[in-house]
Parts: C-alpha cells; sequence; structure tokens
C-alpha cells in the first residue's frame, strides 16, 4: 500500500481533531475513519465520509407509512422486512464515500456500475506514479476451458517466470518512455531544457492498465449493496473483489443490522424463477423432475441442481 506523504499528513491531521456533532454516528467505522485498508499490492480502501446509520434507514421507511401506524415493529425487524420484500428507496437515505487506489483494468471494470459519483485521479494534471499491479504466483492463471471471463488451472514453472518477467519490463518500459515524452521526472521537474516534452494528457496513453489510478467514489447504500452483490460474490474477478471484502467488512462496521440483514437475504439467499418454483415443489412431494421435463435452459438447470443437489 502506498500513500503519498500529503495523504499520510492529511489523515493524521483529520484524525487529530475529532468533530462534536448532532449527526448520527457510527462508533466502529468513526474508529477507522480517514484509514487506509490495503489490497493488493500498492491500493487500498479509506472511508472518507459517511451519512444515516441503521436508524436512518428504519426512520425513512416509517415516514413512508404515514401517520396512523398501530403496530410499530422493532427496528431489526423492519430492516430485516425492507431487505427481504426489496424495498430500496430507505436504504438510499443512507451515503458512504470512499477514496480507492486501484489499478486502471480494475477501474474500467468498476466504472460499469454507473450509480455513484467519481472523481479520478487526473493524469492530465499530474504525473502518474511508477506504481504497477503484479499478481500473486498463486494468481497466475490460464484461460478457463469452460468459462470464457474466467480463469482455470495455475501458470507455473518456466512459463509463469516468463509472464512476470514480461509484465514488470512492459510496465517499466511504459513508464520509461512516459517520463521521456513527458521530458519531466516524478517530480515535475525539466529533465532536458531543449525539448518541450508532450503533453500529459497525451504522454499516459503510452501507459499499460495495471497502473494505479486513486478516485473518490460516492455512493448511496442501496446502490452500495448492488455493487457489492455482484463484486464480492465468488464468482467475480479476483482483482475486483478483494476490494469489494473490504467495503463489505466496513459496511458491518457502519450499518451492522443492515449488514446482517444483507448477507441473509442478498448475499446468502437466492433468488428462484417461477420454473424453479414449481420444480420446488414437485421434489416436496416427492416426485423426480428431470432436466427434460424441467423447461429449464441447461445453464438454469446447473444452477438449480447447485442450490438443490439430489440426495
Amino acid at each position: 500500500m502506498s500513500l503519498n506523504p500529503n495523504q499520510t499528513q492529511e489523515i493524521a491531521e483529520l484524525r487529530s481533531n475529532p468533530q462534536a456533532t448532532f449527526r448520527a454516528v457510527s462508533p466502529a467505522l468513526e474508529a477507522v475513519l480517514y484509514q487506509p485498508f490495503p489490497v493488493l499490492d500498492h491500493g487500498f480502501v479509506r472511508v472518507i465520509d459517511y451519512m444515516g446509520d441503521d436508524a436512518a434507514i428504519v426512520q425513512a421507511a416509517r415516514v413512508s407509512y404515514g401517520t396512523g401506524t398501530k403496530k410499530i415493529q422493532e427496528d431489526a425487524g423492519l430492516i430485516n422486512y425492507l431487505m427481504r420484500h426489496r424495498h430500496s428507496t430507505p436504504f438510499e437515505m443512507c451515503e458512504i464515500k470512499f477514496h480507492v487506489k486501484l489499478p486502471i483494468f480494475v477501474a474500467r471494470q468498476w466504472i460499469r456500475h454507473r450509480t455513484a459519483n467519481v472523481n479520478e485521479y487526473s493524469a492530465r494534471y499530474s504525473i502518474m506514479d511508477r506504481e504497477f499491479y503484479i499478481p500473486a504466483a498463486d494468481k497466475l492463471a490460464a484461460q478457463s476451458r469452460s468459462n470464457r471471463q474466467g480463469r482455470g488451472e495455475l501458470v507455473e514453472g518456466a512459463e509463469a517466470q516468463r509472464v512476470f518477467e514480461l509484465l514488470k519490463q512492459d510496465a517499466s518500459t511504459a513508464y520509461d518512455h512516459y517520463q521521456e515524452m513527458l521530458n519531466e521526472d516524478e517530480a515535475g521537474n525539466i529533465v532536458n531544457e531543449e525539448h518541450k516534452g508532450l503533453a500529459r494528457e497525451l504522454a499516459r496513453m503510452n501507459l499499460t492498465l495495471n497502473y494505479y489510478t486513486q478516485w473518490y467514489w460516492k455512493i448511496d447504500l442501496q446502490n452500495l449493496m448492488h455493487f457489492l452483490s455482484l463484486r464480492a460474490d465468488s464468482h467475480a474477478q479476483y482483482e475486483i473483489r478483494v476490494y469489494a471484502e473490504v467495503m463489505l467488512d466496513l459496511l458491518k462496521r457502519w450499518l451492522p443490522v443492515t449488514y446482517e440483514a444483507f448477507m441473509n437475504y442478498r448475499m446468502g439467499g437466492a433468488s428462484l424463477s417461477a420454473k424453479a418454483l414449481k420444480l420446488l415443489h414437485l421434489r416436496l412431494k416427492g416426485e423426480n423432475p428431470t432436466f427434460e421435463t424441467s423447461g429449464m435452459g441447461k445453464g438454469e438447470w446447473n444452477e438449480f441442481c447447485q442450490l438443490f443437489p439430489v440426495a
């Protein structure tokens, strides 16, 4: 994990100056506010700001009920109900802002989630750091034979060594050429007074996708949970999944009741189609429907059998 001196100083200053507030706060999240959690070889996630707590979700939901409600549910029960029945608007009342440092290829996958506010480090204005991602040996895998967007067996031995050499060589060479085109060093000093140097917005195009970028990413709770349900899933690409797992832990600190409901109904639950429910009913009646009689496609049938294997 790499923080520059300005970021380190900023964190120290912010954490040395706590503020009294009438706003709802989450003590467990306050304990780690601004602090970076390392991810991959140079990346991190840290919480910059947040709004709301579990009670804010309950408050928003009960406003929607209006006056005259005869029975007020317990907060946890209400949050479970909202999660179970996919009532989204009360969860939109909470927001959180992250500072994330991540490889560019991960950022391009991440940004497909369009329901957030993003401000990325500007390579038009600033010089990129010489920091690039190299996967660990146990994450260097070949293309899966059965999954077009997944990994298969590990690449090992001489082949793995050659891959590591190429990754490091290409990234290092690209940065050397980036600096040469800029005619500036990493501190922004002119290297050769006789050369003009290329504009930063042009020189950056030569950098490889494993270089690190940074952004501030602000999102409401409902859309954060959607992001985590996809990216913290075991089928997600490893390099984005590890970021999601850190954020999942931060969600637990921030909103413990909502976190438990989310893990129970979303991460640990399953959504069944009408066909799947019909097959499940047949199973419970002692019948044994087959793929041929299910009316399902092969993929859905396999998923159903994974959820409800035949004893």
